[in-house]
Order: C-alpha cells, then sequence, then structure tokens
C-alpha cells in the first residue's frame, strides 16, 4: 500500500462521499461547464487538502464528522481548483498533473470564467448554508493567496528577497489554504477557538515544509513533472538561492544576479547556477529549515491522544518533506 493510501485509510468512507458530493457542488444548467468540471473531476490530484480536513475534524473530535466537514471540504477543494486554473492561465502552462489544462484545451478566456465560476460556487456553498464561520477562515485564505502571489511578483522584479520576505511569500502563497483546512476541520467539529488556532498554526507549518520542498525540486534531476531550474528561468527566488546570495563574496552576488536577470534562459549558465548553488550549501540550509517547520508541526500534535487520525496526519507530515514529486 502507498503512503496515500495508508493516510487516506482512516478516512476512506469520508473521502469516497466527499467525491460525491464535490462533483454535485460544481452542477450547473451549463452544459459546457458541466463538460469542464467533468473533466477536472476526473484529473484529481492526491487531493490532500480534503484529506487535512477530514483528519484534523476526526482527531480533535475523536472520530466525529458532520454536514459542515463536507460542506468545508468541498469549498477548500472548489477555491483549491479555482486558483489552479487560474494559475495555468497567468504562468501560459498548457499541462497540469501530466494531462492537458483548461486553458490549453478551452482557451483562456473560458479557463479564466470557469475558475470565477468555481470560486462563486465554493462562497455559495458556504453562504447557503449559513457557515458564516467557515466562510470567514476561506475568505482570509483566498485574500493571502492573492497577495502572496503578487508580492512574489513584484520582488522578482528587483531581485531583492530577504529570507524573512521569502516566508511572508510562502505562508500567504501555499501555507495559508494548508492552514484553512486544518482550521477548517476543527471548526466544523467544535467550537474551541484555541484548538481552531493549534490546528491553523499546524496546517501553517506544514505548508511552509511543503513549499521548501517544491522549491528544492528545482535543483534536483528526478522525474516531478517540472523541469529542474524552471524556477531560475522565472526568475523566482527560493530559499535555497536566497541563502547563497546572503553568504557568498559580493563578486560572486553580482555574477548570480547578472545570471538570473540577463541569461535566465541560457540552460548553461542555468547549469552553473544550480551547481553554485548546491557547492554553496543552499540546498542543505534550506533542507534544514524545511524539516525546522516541520517537526514544529509535529510538536503541536502532542496534545491530542493516540488515534488512528493522528497517526495519520503524522504520516501526513512526514510525507510532504519525503516526497519524490
Amino acid at each position: 500500500m502507498n503512503v496515500t493510501s495508508k493516510i487516506k485509510q482512516p478516512i476512506f468512507d469520508e473521502m469516497e462521499l466527499f467525491e460525491k458530493k464535490f462533483y454535485e457542488s460544481m452542477t450547473s444548467q451549463v452544459a459546457l461547464l458541466n463538460r469542464i468540471t467533468y473533466y477536472i473531476v476526473n484529473r484529481k490530484g492526491k487531493q490532500m487538502r480534503p484529506m487535512f480536513v477530514f483528519l484534523t475534524a476526526k482527531m480533535v473530535s475523536e472520530g466525529s464528522v458532520n454536514e459542515r466537514t463536507y460542506r468545508g471540504a468541498c469549498v477548500i477543494e472548489l477555491i483549491h481548483t479555482a486558483t489552479l486554473v487560474h494559475d495555468d492561465v497567468v504562468d501560459d502552462s498548457n499541462r497540469r498533473r501530466g494531462f492537458f489544462s483548461i486553458n490549453a484545451l478551452w482557451k483562456n478566456k473560458i479557463a479564466v470564467l470557469v475558475g470565477d465560476y468555481l470560486l462563486s460556487k465554493g462562497l455559495l456553498l458556504s453562504i447557503d448554508n449559513g457557515d458564516f464561520d467557515l466562510l470567514r477562515i476561506i475568505s482570509v485564505a483566498v485574500r493571502e493567496m492573492s497577495e502572496g502571489e503578487l508580492l512574489q511578483i513584484e520582488k522578482a522584479r528587483r531581485l531583492d528577497i530577504t529570507e524573512d520576505i521569502y516566508y511572508e511569500i510562502i505562508r500567504k502563497k501555499t501555507a495559508t489554504l494548508i492552514a484553512a483546512c486544518c482550521a477548517l476541520g476543527a471548526k466544523s467539529v467544535i467550537e474551541d477557538e484555541v484548538q481552531v488556532e493549534n490546528m491553523r498554526k499546524f496546517g501553517e507549518l506544514i505548508g511552509m515544509a511543503f513549499q521548501i520542498k517544491d522549491d528544492l525540486f528545482d535543483y534536483t534531476d528526478e522525474a516531478i513533472g517540472k523541469p529542474t531550474g524552471i524556477d531560475i528561468k522565472e526568475q523566482k527566488m527560493t530559499l535555497p538561492l536566497i541563502h547563497v546570495l546572503n553568504t557568498c563574496t559580493s563578486k560572486e552576488k553580482s555574477w548570480l544576479i547578472n545570471s538570473i536577470k540577463n541569461h535566465n534562459k541560457d540552460k548553461k549558465r542555468v547549469k552553473e547556477v544550480i551547481a553554485f548553488v548546491k557547492d554553496n550549501n543552499g540546498l542543505l540550509y534550506a533542507e534544514q529549515k524545511m524539516v525546522e517547520f516541520q517537526q514544529e508541526a509535529l510538536l503541536l500534535l502532542n496534545n491530542y491522544p493516540h488515534s488512528e487520525f493522528k497517526d495519520a496526519l503524522i504520516l501526513m507530515v512526514n510525507y510532504v518533506i519525503e516526497r519524490k514529486k
């Protein structure tokens, strides 16, 4: 049994029912929309976000979920899917998880509208059922994700990212949605704000580790679905590079910045940058930071009694930093 199946095991029935509810939550009177949403549902990823919702809910409530939990999981997945559809338009990307992206098959205009539709369906699912507490958690995540992406674009133009700004970017861009999953899972079943905040922080720390792992993939040769050096080509400043820029000589720093600004399409130069970052402990430093976030997250689970849901969350936390793609 693979790791994802093991993590899913304690919430297998919930995930089965969730998939039906998720598909129903997307339905429309427009045939074109239904065709596109059917395409999306049949090319689903690992579904990590709904898994976080259900595992968190079951851990804090000693095994129970309710309709609010399902709605919360559906809203998160609708909004996550909307952001992926919009991201592919922004990045001019033709592939998503090995398949054609929505914009590749139906063009940008339709992709943007589909993303907007999914976002509105998510918000309405909460409003129609009076889940305003859950809606607040999700809306904060949507705002922060947009801010994170724009902050990254702003800083990429000037290449002046410090380590603190990098953490702020990834906290908003990636970690905030996983934080929302865990807060939402807890909030759907309990009223205890201290526990909800505890779970939000847990999700945020996992999200930070998850994004650093993603950034490390840019420096590996493993088949992960994105080519090596793509972040450098797109002038994205990630932790391995930021650390090396802060620790190398001023001459080396000038060469690095010049390479990223003016030679980022030159394959040979990109390879040289990757080698330089590796040789100057950029990867080692980023890996250490990733493990720090992971360990901090695990500490937050210590107060909860032993259960299969807690075990699955621990497995999930370890999977985030050990995964190969």
